[in-house]
């Protein structure tokens, strides 16, 4: 009997003790689910802090953000919450001088009550945005296990940025976006209120900037007609409602930058004031996205009425930054502009270039002395940069290096790594973005500080920004879906904790924080869960590849058309590929479909497969799965050029197919593009030829400009039945953009796909 009870009594310690290391795991798992994630955070075992009943919130120190921290605890935990001046959440000031850190705050947490020491009111907000997600993550528990943590970020400026010119959002709409950023402690809102497209800002002095300037005829997009609109569109802001969103920004901790572009990107002021410009107008607000031609001319009557809005954007924006925008500047008006041209003799410059840092530098000069310091995009550098100016580096790393080394602060958003316009996934399961690609993991990877800056350069890197442009982003909507979850991402760059090695780890915190978006009904993209699929040749025949980056998940498939389900097979190996088919495939996790369908069209033909050389080699930006891209069954989708396209910029596409024996055939097809905004254009002649040597070929068929023009893109060339081994294509670009044209006397880009012989 004895016997029995001391085996009883040891299974029963066995027990709890697994239920002590169950329950200790779960807390130290709850604890790292925090975006971003601390710079120190250590779990306790001297219990939790409960959050039934009712709560009291000491102000201490920090009055405004105790407030704050109980009407958030009011609204999560639907119970009251007191506001006294000391109680078991209470706040206390760190001396300020004893931290070096930027934004340093302390949250200790035990059974005791809830402690937070700051150094400055942005800290121990940032320090409430914490204990927030501690709450929201220990809610269902009822309270908070003990931790402390020891927290701050790495940079000063934690940026994102939102275009309202291409397409307006309400002052409602930016206060979401304002609230979102708060969360994951982003301190800076970049806005961007004027540009060819809308002037967002009202200007009382000059009253034509909005009543013409802020509204477009129509919105014709070249790129998807689904984007065109006939009818007024645009919206501005009011001082008043610039105001109201200012202020609470303030309350949000963040700094709001705003943007007023010069000299280029100014249409829609020059619809308002066409004798600002070199040629005198008329001229409408930008209806279609691309670099114009028409900016701003330097004369004194320019100067003159932009430092009017200066004098009135001063007065509603705190912030220590106006952005005086500077890139995309075409000097295409100026070089055959008389006045233009006596400036740069007076003045005794070089040339355009160093007119575009005159201009700059008298801007600067008058902000300067408003008290106001200018950031540029990093076209300012061209022709030399202004004394006191910040260089904001979005066409890479190089303008940040570059000025860090010239003793100036610069902003790390180059478009390789901070662009959100950019699809997140697979381009045919995303909604329409701009055609380049930006994965969660490419965001997270980002290090603001170049390896080529040494310690004291290094300073002058304030930190990393990421851009929302929204020539293809309609509606609010598609804000969010743009914005998440990337933003998290950019968010532990920013505070400085993201580390390479750990991403998998933030990729689990990530899909944990979907709950939170899905409460909060915030649209977001689950490209995370997204399949990837990829062409492969082997042994004379084509596969399609499955892969994903969730390997607890199952793949499943079909080859019919139709969507795949529970019962659909499961991937084990990859699909041969030798008809015409669809495949249609999903991550599972156990009966449920994760993230989106990956839907793959294959049309075979008797070039699928084959052999093909290039007289050319295409643009390395745009080369795709190499020279099988063109011949592996699959149609570019002409909303994403990195993909299934060939890009060859002043170069024709040569390309020789080894059809591997003589066969029969009377028909070739190719695909092409025409985005003239993009500098893209339709070739100008295609020539087929055929030959048995791969040395004799004889010309079959060719057909013009005309003819292409009415293509829609997909060019066939029909002849009489060849029989031959050897294929020929020879596709004509255009050899210079015509006049008139973005881009007028450069080089056209060529982009093909898909060669099909029937």
């Amino acid at each position: 009997m004895l016997l029995l009870l001391k085996d009883q009594i040891t299974i029963m310690r066995k027990i709890l003790f697994l239920s002590f290391i169950f329950f200790y795991s779960s807390v130290l798992f709850a604890q790292k689910n925090l975006i971003p994630m601390p710079q120190h955070l250590e779990i306790s075992k001297q219990g939790s802090f409960p959050l039934k009943g009712n709560l009291t919130v000491g102000a201490g120190a920090f009055e405004t953000q105790a407030k704050y921290l109980a009407n958030q605890l009011e609204s999560l935990l639907q119970t009251k919450v007191t506001l006294k001046k000391s109680g078991p959440i209470r706040f206390q000031k760190i001396n300020n001088t004893a931290v070096e850190k930027h934004d340093y705050y302390e949250l200790k947490i035990d059974p005791s009550g809830v402690f937070i020491a700051a150094s400055t009111e942005s800290a121990a907000f940032y320090a409430v945005q914490t204990l927030l997600q501690l709450v929201e993550e220990n809610q269902a528990s009822g309270s908070i296990p003990a931790l402390e943590i020891k927290d701050y970020a790495k940079f000063t400026y934690r940026g994102a940025h939102l275009d309202v010119s291409r397409h307006f959002f309400t002052a409602d709409e930016v206060k979401l976006f304002l609230d979102y950023l708060s969360r994951y402690k982003m301190n800076k809102f970049h806005w961007h209120l004027t540009d060819d497209q809308g002037w967002r800002i009202e200007i009382k002095s000059h009253p034509k900037l909005t009543a013409i300037g802020a509204y477009r005829a129509v919105t014709d997009d070249v790129k998807d007609s689904k984007l065109t609109k006939d009818g007024r569109y645009g919206g501005f802001y009011t001082q008043e409602q610039i105001k109201d969103v200012v202020a609470y920004a303030n309350k949000l901790q963040i700094e709001i930058i705003p943007e007023i572009e010069m000299p280029g990107h100014a249409q829609a002021a020059l619809a308002a004031y066409p004798e600002l410009s070199c040629t005198g107008g008329p001229f409408q607000v930008g209806t279609t996205w691309g670099v114009m031609d028409d900016i701003y001319c330097p004369k004194e009557e320019t100067f003159a009425l932009l430092e009017d809005v200066i004098d009135e954007v001063v007065t509603l924006f705190p912030s220590h930054y106006i952005h005086i925008g500077g890139d995309e500047a075409p000097k295409t008006r100026w070089k055959t502009c008389a006045h233009c041209q006596e400036m740069i003799k007076k003045e005794g410059l070089k040339d355009e270039f160093e007119l575009q840092s005159y201009f700059i530098k008298r801007m600067e000069k008058y902000i300067n002395a408003k008290g106001k310091d200018i950031i540029g995009w990093d076209e300012i550098l061209e022709g030399g940069l202004a004394p006191n100016a910040t260089v904001m580096s979005w066409t890479g790393i190089e303008g940040g290096i570059h000025a860090a080394k010239a003793g100036h602060d610069a902003i790390m958003t180059p478009v390789s790594h901070m662009y959100l316009d950019y699809y997140q996934g697979n381009p045919q399961s995303e909604p329409l973005a701009f055609n380049a690609e930006l994965r969660l993991d490419k965001v997270y990877s980002f290090n603001p500080i170049p390896k080529e800056l040494n310690e004291q350069e290094a300073k002058h890197i304030l930190g990393p920004q990421a851009n929302m442009w929204t020539e293809y982003i309609t509606n609010f909507k598609h804000v969010e879906y743009m914005l998440f979850p990337r933003l998290l991402a950019l968010s532990e760059v920013a505070w400085g904790t993201s580390k390479p090695e750990a991403y998998k780890s933030f990729e689990n915190r990530v899909i944990h924080e979907f709950a939170y978006l899905d409460r909060k009904k915030i649209n977001y993209s689950k490209a995370i869960f997204e399949l990837n699929g990829n062409i492969v040749s082997r042994d004379g025949k084509m596969y399609y590849e499955l892969s994903t980056i969730k390997n607890d998940n199952t793949i499943r498939y079909t080859t019919d058309g139709t969507a795949p389900t529970v019962q659909s097979a499961v991937y084990k190996e990859p699909v041969v590929v030798d008809r015409t088919m669809t495949i249609n495939a999903a991550n599972f996790s156990a009966a449920r479909m994760v993230g989106s369908v990956l839907k793959q069209d294959f049309v075979i033909s008797k070039s699928t497969g084959k052999s093909i050389q290039l007289l050319y080699e295409p643009n390395e930006a745009y080369q795709a799965n190499g020279t099988a891209t063109l011949v592996d069954g699959v149609y570019g989708n002409k909303q994403y050029f990195k993909k299934n396209w060939l890009g060859f910029n002043g170069k024709d596409l040569v390309a020789t197919i080894d059809m591997a024996e003589p066969v029969s055939f009377s028909n070739v097809e190719l695909n092409v593009v025409d985005q003239n905004a993009s500098w893209i254009y339709y070739p100008q002649a295609v020539k087929v030829y055929v030959s048995q040597d791969n040395q004799n070929f004889t010309l079959v068929q060719e057909v013009g400009k005309e003819v292409i023009a009415k293509s829609k893109g997909t060019i066939k060339l029909s002849f009489e039945k060849q029989h031959a081994k050897f294929v020929k294509v020879e596709v004509q670009h255009l050899n210079k953009i015509p006049a008139g044209s973005g881009g007028a006397g450069s080089p056209a880009w060529l982009f093909v796909d898909e060669l099909s012989v029937y």
